[in-house]
């Protein structure tokens, strides 16, 4: 190639490298960049007796809880009566209450650091996850009084960019954002508990299924015998009762039944069933149906109508037969420390 022609090719890259840098500049200049810090930005301030808050995430169902009397609760002297937070969109259910309040701390704990120099186009608020689509909106309310709405995008160095409703163009960054407390699936922000007792008050374990019905006793010395039917159960191991106890006492769900019917689950015609008699306290029962998804079961408790997913682990324990307690027929064989006597010459 000629000297000139170097010189033209050189030229024309030259100036497609300018043409390169000006259009990124002008994208850098639109998605903006941090100010300095603002020294006198007003406290976020989220009151902790709110009680209704709205938690939209992208395209996810909105979430709507709101606070209630406790019907199990009781008057608390000047404090009025005892409150609990109950989901009302997408669906009526118990809410987790330490998933609730662990939310309002943390709207509490926001701090605005910087304003971030944005032009908020549609290009941007996509980018910066800002847009309808990705962005985490939350509303928090006291009565009918709005106390907080903002929308939270994408975190960077500076902080979680934040967009107030009353102010819809200027983006700040706030400290303190914790996103998996607001990006839950529906079910994660409802309340899982199904069994909860003390394993140590437990003194009789009866579980009947398609095997038979194997009957555990604690005696007075604290140890467990098992039978099958009226019969005691061969290699009966102790600690297997312990273990499904262990598994049972504070048994959560895996996922919820909302919409199916006991003949759905098979709970109509339980594949198992369980009772834990406890010292000085009621008996506690569940039913098992059908498998549900993957290794998971339906569950049930007898005296409710909610319909729960368990783990197949859980499940396990009430749906074998007397192997799963006992320990295995050549269990210690080549590990007696026996020896063999050494051969006659």
């Amino acid at each position: 190639m000629s000297r000139d022609k170097l010189i033209i090719f050189g030229a024309v890259l030259l100036g497609l490298l300018g043409v390169l840098v000006y259009k990124q500049a002008k994208r850098d200049e639109s998605l903006g960049h941090a100010s300095e810090a603002i020294v006198d930005a007003p406290p976020l301030v989220v009151p902790s007796d709110i009680d209704k808050i709205s938690v939209a995430n992208g395209d996810k169902p909105e979430v709507v809880f709101q606070q209630v009397p406790d019907p199990k609760g009781t008057a608390s002297g000047d404090a009025g009566a005892a409150m609990m937070w109950v989901m009302t969109k997408p669906l009526s259910a118990e809410a987790n209450q330490s998933s609730i309040k662990d939310l309002i701390a943390n709207l509490d704990d926001l701090k605005i650091m910087t304003r971030v120099n944005l032009r908020l186009d549609e290009e941007t608020r996509k980018d910066k996850q800002l847009d309808g689509p990705h962005a985490v909106h939350v509303t928090a309310w006291k009565g009918n009084d709005k106390k907080f709405d903002a929308i939270f995008g994408k975190s960077g160095a500076a902080g979680e960019l934040m967009v107030l409703a009353d102010k819809p163009n200027d983006v700040v960054a706030v400290k303190g954002y914790s996103p998996y407390l607001y990006t839950k699936d529906v079910k994660d922000f409802r309340n899982k508990e199904v069994l909860h007792f003390d394993d140590g008050s437990v003194f009789q374990v009866v579980v009947t299924n398609s095997h038979g019905t194997l009957t555990f006793n604690k005696g007075g010395d604290g140890k467990w015998a098992g039978l099958l039917g009226t019969k005691p159960i061969e290699r009966f191991d102790a600690e297997k009762v312990k273990d499904m106890l262990r598994a049972f006492k504070t048994l959560t769900a895996e996922d919820f039944g909302d919409g199916k019917t006991p003949s759905d689950t098979g709970l109509d015609r339980p594949d198992a069933e369980v009772a834990f008699h406890l010292s000085g306290g009621p008996t506690v029962n569940l039913d098992v149906g059908k498998v549900a998804t993957g290794t998971n079961k339906w569950a049930s408790l007898p005296e409710s109508t909610k319909i729960y997913q368990i783990t197949g682990y859980a499940a396990d324990w009430l749906t074998s037969d007397t192997l799963k307690y006992q320990t295995p027929a050549d269990a210690g064989a080549g590990d007696s420390g026996a020896k063999t006597p050494p051969k006659k010459k």
